[in-house]
């Protein structure tokens, strides 16, 4: 099927961490809900080099164009054209709920089936793990953030103009164990949000106590007021990954079902 460029809206709920490729250098992998109920991922995404006017966060509505990815045969994928990108508003608070209670599933193998790549689970007995990265595997993340830095920065265009640091990758993987009805599961958070709050905590708290409050936040208060997984499959291979981690007060599902019937 040949790429049609096209212009579509959607909520973004979604945005993992900075990750260097070795095509592309360092992208994000972003993903949301369009205002038909579909789920878009948008990849690959140079967001730190965005305008400051581009920069999205969670809850925004923004309008885009894209093109079919080459080499991507999810079907919600979508190439983003950067240039085309503009923020056009913000999902306001009291409708949060319930825009994402809509889309929560009870099974992802359900999901996988239907040839769905994306997708929202409520996770039971959820248990938040901070595990320190191997030493080795923590210096080449830093290594490859500096070489594609450093290989920018000597470019023509050089970041597009725009002064920007080395990434600094988190020396945790921040993981969940957790049930769903098609049983046990473990997965690593590539939420964005979880890997910022730890980075800037740390500044202000030290490494120790930020773990503590973290462990207070994700695995307390989250699992006891609720709280929704955003779910990927990988490009290459039909297995979950936790994308986003996501506060849903629990019985939200309950009440909605209620008001349609």
């Amino acid at each position: 099927m040949a790429s049609i460029s096209q212009r579509d809206s959607a909520v973004i709920l979604v945005k993992a961490a900075p990750r260097v490729g070795e095509t592309h250098g360092e992208l994000v992998c972003c993903a949301g809900l369009d205002f038909n109920g579909n789920w878009v991922r948008l990849y690959p995404v140079a967001f730190r080099t965005l305008e400051d006017s581009q920069k999205f966060g969670r809850w925004d509505t923004i309008e885009y164009g894209w093109s079919l990815p080459k080499g991507d045969h999810r079907h919600e994928s979508r190439r983003l054209e950067h240039r085309s990108l503009v923020i056009t508003g913000s999902l306001v608070e009291k409708s949060r709920a319930q825009f994402l209670a809509r889309h929560v599933v009870s099974s992802l193998n359900d999901e996988l089936e239907q040839g769905r790549s994306l997708a929202l689970i409520r996770p039971r007995n959820a248990e938040f793990v901070a595990e320190r990265k191997d030493r080795a595997v923590l210096d080449e993340e830093k290594t490859r953030f500096r070489s594609w830095h450093d290989q920018e920065a000597n470019s023509l265009f050089g970041f597009m103009g725009k002064d920007l640091v080395p990434y600094e990758p988190s020396p945790f993987l921040f993981k969940y164990r957790y049930e769903t009805i098609d049983g046990p599961r473990e997965g690593t958070c590539q939420d964005w949000e979880i890997e910022a709050t730890f980075l800037k905590w740390k500044r202000l708290y030290g490494e120790s106590e930020t773990l503590r409050k973290m462990t207070e936040r994700f695995g307390v208060e989250y699992p006891k007021k609720g709280f929704v997984l955003a779910m990927g499959t990988h490009k290459a291979y039909p297995q979950w990954l936790i994308n986003g981690v996501i506060r849903l007060d629990h019985g939200v599902e309950n009440e909605i079902q209620q008001l349609l019937f």
